[in-house]
């Protein structure tokens, strides 16, 4: 899979592919030439998740609470 591919991946695929690299490199069956491919994709995995929580986290915090108690949405900057 290409890098191209993981900006395609949803949050929770990115983190369950994550998951299963670590599970590899923490067996220490992988020679050492799969281990690093591994390592690097799940480093870019890693950098796709915490962009993502960012997205997520930048859309909660346009959330607000009113004088009234109501929660209404404001426009990101």
């Amino acid at each position: 899979m290409t890098e191209d591919n993981i900006n395609g991946l949803s949050f929770e695929d990115a983190l369950a592919e994550l998951d299963q690299i670590v599970r590899g490199l923490e067996g220490g069956t992988l020679k050492l030439d799969a281990a690093v491919q591994a390592f690097e994709r799940g480093v870019k995995l890693r950098r796709h998740c915490e962009a993502k929580l960012a997205e997520v986290e930048a859309r909660v915090e346009a959330l607000v609470q009113g004088v009234d108690g109501q929660l209404t949405a404001r426009p990101l900057e």
